[in-house]
């Protein structure tokens, strides 16, 4: 537990803007982030950020917007990110977080439905192409980074006197609108006020047990709510120091040189570790060594001090689902890998597998203190906490669909628990369909089984109409390395294995290896890695509908 002396305490009105001035308060040259430029590791003091914190604020207020004007955010994980937006903050403005992915389309249509006044730009990757879709009418401060043409620099930016007053809000104001990436539709504003956020940094920061010695490397996007509450909301609150990355290619570097206390990543990145230590450590050599005790020990020590994260308290996956022989395989490293549950709309907080557990793999664990979770009658997954959102913002009308009339959120998710108290997702309400038998097919349980074949990176169960259900799949970096004749064996192996398992009406006819990659510039996932189904859908509609001979087939552009 954080040391609570030091820790300030944890009342509703606690934002992170108060977090802030104790922090300045108390351990002014305390290290509060670590941001690498060009290979060297710049240290800011809770002094220095908060002096360039309060800088920005009076230029923002210098810019006579009015109050509770929304001020964006379009940039990488960066020091700076964080400073513009409490600065956004302190100024009594509403900070409006994009995707550093986001498309020319998804930015002007956050801009023209929030009426951002203006955006802070930082580093991305189509940089002049995702600056061209921000209207000129909107002004621009760039970020401390090269190749950004922008209304004004960081350097002009910070120019001001610092403003000497400490702002304080009132926990029930807005304080941010995070637009959800969504796999379908034209993405939702989701209101959060002070209190819903300082509530889930203060419930993180506690189940979490993160104190002033911790240390957190910011790398998924801080767009994202896991992220903005487990690093930034959390962070602040436990006082501890949050680390960047430069890039992706100084990726391990920063890891190395941050050793996080805890870390949390995605699927596919946790794939490409495994993919990693196997180019160096054969599985069946792997086998032998962890067999032996002395050995074993070594080897495990040996792998997680060269992925950095032998300082980790928790190491954690989410965004979606992780395989569960890819949980088991880190397990027998001693890399125990917690999933959870959560989205933007509670705060994040919803579910964790805190402490691991062998026995619940698979599981998306229990409620995080303060959540109170239940099932409807059609088994769909509803969540009370104080880390519900406000609303959907200009969108009365969805905002009163999200809430059961006492006042629960409708996750859309359909779960399971058991006699333990442990919950697992089954399924998403709107992804199930129907097939050409009249038959309901529920995809993810089914996916979930099929992930258990290493070649397979991505898959979709798809089939509406169909007289069977399939599935389309994107072989993993495994699987691209070994012959056709080799994958088609494991996947026909698997394909029997799974529909062996399952009722007769959800059997996979077959399945269709895609060698086109999903990714977020093909717009086949989501800014949160997730699968975008009906875009999936559309665009291999002809392949989906061809009537196949074979049980794996090989499909190419």
């Amino acid at each position: 537990m954080p040391d609570q002396s030091t820790v300030p305490k944890t009342e509703s009105s606690n934002t992170l803007l108060a977090c802030l001035y104790h922090w300045e308060q108390h351990t002014p040259q305390s290290l509060c982030m670590v941001q690498p430029v060009d290979g060297q590791y710049h240290s800011y003091s809770w002094l220095s950020v908060a002096t360039t914190v309060r800088k920005l604020a009076q230029q923002l207020i210098d810019m006579n917007y009015e109050p509770g004007s929304r001020i964006a955010i379009l940039s990488k994980n960066c020091a700076e990110w964080l400073m513009a937006d409490l600065a956004i903050m302190m100024a009594g403005y509403v900070s409006v977080p994009i995707f550093s992915t986001a498309g020319t389309d998804t930015i002007d249509y956050v801009l023209k439905h929030a009426e951002v006044k203006l955006v802070f730009v930082g580093k991305l990757d189509e940089t002049d192409k995702q600056l061209n879709a921000i209207p000129d009418s909107v002004a621009t401060v760039a970020f401390p980074y090269p190749n950004l043409d922008t209304d004004y620099s960081w350097a002009q930016f910070t120019a001001a006197e610092p403003l000497k007053e400490s702002p304080q809000v009132a926990p029930d104001a807005l304080m941010t609108i995070i637009y959800t990436s969504g796999s379908t539709g034209s993405p939702k504003g989701v209101m959060h006020t002070y209190e819903s956020m300082a509530w889930a940094g203060n419930q993180g920061m506690i189940d979490l047990h993160l104190d002033t010695q911790d240390r957190l490397l910011s790398y998924l996007p801080l767009a994202h709510i896991t992220e903005r509450v487990l690093v930034e909301m959390a962070g602040f609150k436990a006082g501890l120091t949050i680390h960047f990355i430069e890039s992706l290619d100084s990726f391990q570097r920063d890891v190395q040189h941050c050793e996080p206390t805890l870390f949390v990543s995605v699927p596919r990145l946790w794939s490409k570790f495994q993919l990693g230590i196997l180019q160096k450590l054969p599985q069946a050599k792997l086998d032998i060594l962890l067999k032996i005790p002395f050995i074993s020990g070594l080897i495990k020590k040996k792998v997680r001090t060269g992925l950095g994260l032998g300082k980790a308290k928790i190491c954690a996956s989410g965004s979606a689902p992780l395989a569960p022989v890819i949980t088991s395989w880190f397990a027998a490293l001693g890399i125990e890998i917690s999933e959870g549950w959560g989205m933007t709309e509670n705060a994040a907080l919803g579910t964790a597998s805190l402490p691991f557990n062998h026995d619940k793999i698979g599981s998306i664990g229990r409620p995080w203190g303060g959540v109170s979770l239940r099932l409807s009658e059609q088994q769909e997954l509803l969540t009370k906490s104080p880390g519900n959102m406000q609303g959907y913002y200009l969108d009365p009308a969805r905002t009163a669909q999200a809430f059961t009339e006492d006042g629960y959120l409708r996750t859309g998710d359909k779960a399971a628990i058991d006699n333990d108290g442990y919950y697992y997702i089954t399924g998403r309400i709107k992804e199930i369909f129907k097939t050409a038998k009249g038959k309901y097919v529920t995809p993810a349980p089914i996916e979930a089984l099929l992930m258990d074949n290493n070649n397979i990176e991505q898959v979709c169960v798809t089939g509406a109409g169909l007289p069977q259900p399939i599935a389309l799949l994107v072989l993993s970096e495994e699987g691209q390395t070994r012959s056709n004749g080799s994958v088609t064996t494991s996947l026909q192996d698997t394909l029997k294995k799974v529909n062996a398992s399952l009722e007769s009406h959800q059997r996979l006819a077959h399945l269709i290896v895609i060698s086109e990659p999903w990714t977020i510039e093909n717009e086949l996932l989501t800014p949160t890695l997730k699968v975008k189904r009906h875009v999936l859908e559309e665009r291999f509609a002809d392949v989906i509908e061809q009537d196949y001979s074979e049980a794996v087939v090989w499909h190419k552009r």
